[in-house]
């Protein structure tokens, strides 16, 4: 069920969270336990949870000892292809405290743009989640280009929540909340309630996340919210750290972003969002 308000949270039955590279890499790669338990704690209520994890590049720059970010192509997909491995294999050795397996999917742009890769893509989500395997899903870096990146994995979770039929979608970074302006600056004040369709006027939408580490930021969680919000799933955008709570329905938590009120098609929710 869509929940319509935070309180509602505990009656979705497919929820996709998505975690930011800045959350779950260097000094961050400690958050990696608790946002598996918060996870954990809502697969084993029965709910079907996806997670959209960043974080692949950013894993790999100790191991292969690069200063920052690599900025040409060639080197990133060499960070992607090691750092995917490392971060898999830390969050399977956190789930395995549960109990749990998770399913690696790997996707680029077109996958989710062409009718065929994307019936496929659709079929094997479901079939993982059939199995009650958790399925993390990241951009397929080792391959893509420039010209066929999802950009920022914001985009890619509202897409996978809405490829799937997701009820929930979570955005999580490390700022707690939209604000009116970034929040930082003096007068800044937490936006509880989005609704939808609402153009959010006079919003100074600021950076959120690690400088040099994500690609993503305030703006791309805007949009990432609107484009599920239009097709039938709401939103929350938190903090990593806050993430059992947001997950458990506590209130005052977050922004919230009201879905449409009823689901549209893929072609539809672009178009209103």
């Amino acid at each position: 069920m869509t929940p319509r308000r935070p309180a509602d949270i505990l009656t979705a039955n497919r929820i996709v969270v998505k975690v930011g590279s800045s959350s779950v890499s260097g000094d961050n790669a400690g958050q990696i336990d608790p946002l598996v338990d918060a996870l954990a704690a809502a697969h084993a209520r029965g709910t079907e949870v996806v997670l959209v994890s960043s974080g692949a590049i950013a894993t790999a720059i100790p191991f292969l000892d690069l200063e920052g970010r690599p900025t040409d192509l060639a080197t990133q997909q060499a960070a992607a292809a090691v750092g995917q491995n490392v971060l898999m294999w830390r969050y399977q050795t956190s789930l395995d405290r549960h109990g749990i397996l998770a399913g690696q999917v790997l996707l680029t742009a077109g996958d989710l743009e062409n009718q065929t890769p994307r019936q496929n893509a659709q079929r094997a989500m479901e079939r993982l989640l059939g199995l009650r395997i958790l399925p993390i899903v990241n951009e397929n870096d080792t391959v893509a280009t420039h010209e066929i990146r999802f950009g920022d994995n914001d985009r890619l979770a509202a897409l996978v929540a809405e490829l799937i039929g997701a009820d929930l979608l979570v955005l999580l970074s490390d700022v707690d909340a939209l604000y009116t302006k970034p929040p930082h600056l003096p007068g800044a004040e937490r936006i509880a309630n989005v609704a939808f369709g609402d153009a959010l006027a006079g919003v100074e939408i600021g950076s959120v996340g690690r400088a040099g580490v994500g690609t993503g930021g305030a703006e791309t969680k805007v949009s990432a919210a609107r484009i599920a919000a239009a097709s039938g799933t709401a939103v929350l955008i938190t903090a990593t750290a806050l993430v059992a709570d947001a997950l458990e329905g506590r209130e005052q938590l977050g922004t919230w972003f009201e879905p449409a009120a009823r689901r549209h098609t893929a072609g539809e929710a672009r178009a209103l969002s």
